[in-house]
């Protein structure tokens, strides 16, 4: 049998007490240092019977320096919740006890902050592997090397093959299988991996981007965003679960004051006028009025108005966020707020019809007072149906023809006026 070599790291167990010396802490946050953040509340901002688990996420960042601006993103690194690591540990038979120092054989690159030396088999699982992740084409071919079994290198090397790709999209990818599962079909290979040659079957997983629901400005040495919890269901029994949000909302009031969140700021995709007397209209139906709470709570510090949010979900007693703080901004003419309950009615009405009913209002906005227009939230049907809306108003009220609508529109994009942060 052909013998796997393996490639990037170096697993030394120093469960026996040797000496390690670990590098000084760096204070740069970033993707390889992250601040080590306190997470202050974690508050369900949707009704306990409602379909939909949202959270408004609070972290205090007093004493990191870091500074953020509306429109920002926040980058979250996740860790795998117990129940998980507890069924892989057991699963590839790991000694979870075990010290460890993990280094680099490529001495240019540097290890990321979570493996910092020394560390347990536990806390590598815990905190590197994405082992809720769906497995690459790669990784059945590299699980062949493990396995004693003659049928499971048969089925491994098929997925691998390029004949072999329809029956991978069925096996894995429509149903989006992860590694533990493929793992629990393949016992044998899952039973042969030594622990370091687990840094090439499965990579490091990837932080999670959510944009800051929060001012600076307002709320001093917080930084707050707002995440649905991801559960949905495919063709196999387990539901699949979002890493990031299941694992931030595992965290019980009782507990979090023991929690330090990973993270570091990043500029996001929206861009705020320079002039501060220019007005903006802001769509952002569901969480996706997020950076548009942060943005709204900046300009109303700052005594600017003509702010102006499309704001939409399925019910106004179930799933309007930040009502109250809106009824405020209302109160104080800070704020024009227009709202799309799709699901309190017989028919259903969302953002984009609301816009249409706004006609004059939009169109005065971004033509005659050269505002700007932000559209935020999933990238499914929402943006494309907003779209329809202003090019319709464009018509209505700009009297242009299509062919001058569509190159309005790109002059929008080119300068700025029309922006988008969507995501899928």
């Amino acid at each position: 049998m052909e013998v796997y070599q393996k490639k990037e790291h170096i697993v030394k167990d120093i469960s026996n007490g040797t000496k390690y010396d670990a590098e000084k802490d760096r204070t740069s946050w970033s993707k390889m240092h992250p601040f080590q953040a306190q997470m202050m509340s974690i508050d369900r901002v949707t009704d306990e019977d409602h379909w939909q688990d949202v959270r408004l996420i609070k972290f205090d960042i007093s004493g990191s320096n870091i500074s953020y601006t509306p429109g920002d993103v926040v980058m979250i690194q996740p860790e795998n919740i117990e129940s998980v690591v507890d069924e892989f540990i057991q699963l590839l038979n790991l000694d979870e006890n075990k010290i460890l120092v993990i280094s680099k054989q490529d001495k240019d690159t540097t290890l990321p902050s979570c493996l910092k030396n020394p560390i347990s088999t536990r806390e590598v699982v815990r905190k590197y592997f994405d082992i809720q992740g769906v497995p690459k084409r790669y990784f059945f071919e590299l699980l062949s090397f493990f396995t004693t079994s003659e049928m499971e290198r048969e089925k491994l090397l098929e997925f691998a093959s390029a004949e072999g790709q329809e029956e991978l999209y069925g096996y894995c990818y429509r149903s989006k299988r992860n590694y533990l599962e493929v793992f629990q079909d393949f016992p044998n290979a899952a039973a042969n991996i030594p622990l370091g040659y687990l840094f090439d079957l499965i990579p490091g997983m990837k932080p999670r981007a959510f944009s800051i629901a929060s001012a600076p400005s307002v709320h001093h040495n917080q930084l707050h965003i707002l995440m649905a919890v991801v559960n949905y269901k495919t063709n196999l029994h387990r539901p699949r679960l979002g890493v990031c949000s299941n694992w931030l909302a595992s965290f019980k009031e009782s507990d979090i004051k023991n929690k330090k969140i990973r993270l570091w700021v990043t500029k996001g995709s929206i861009n705020l006028p320079k002039d501060p007397d220019t007005p903006i209209v802001m769509v952002g139906p569901g969480t996706g009025v997020a950076p548009f709470r942060s943005i709204i709570q900046e300009r109303a510090s700052k005594d600017q108005r003509g702010n102006v949010l499309f704001f939409g979900s399925r019910s106004k007693k179930k799933d309007f966020f930040f009502k109250e703080e809106w009824d405020e901004l209302c109160a104080a003419n800070h704020l024009k707020l227009f709202t799309a309950f799709s699901r309190d009615q017989g028919h259903k009405i969302y953002v984009q019809h609301r816009i249409k009913e706004c006609s004059q209002l939009v169109w005065d906005v971004m033509e005659m007072q050269k505002g700007y227009f932000y559209i935020a939230g999933n990238a499914k049907d929402m943006p494309a149906a907003v779209m329809e809306s202003l090019k319709d108003i464009a018509k209505q009220c700009g009297k242009l023809s299509d062919e001058e609508t569509e190159q309005y529109f790109k002059k929008l994009d080119a300068t700025r006026h029309l922006q988008y942060e969507t995501w899928s």
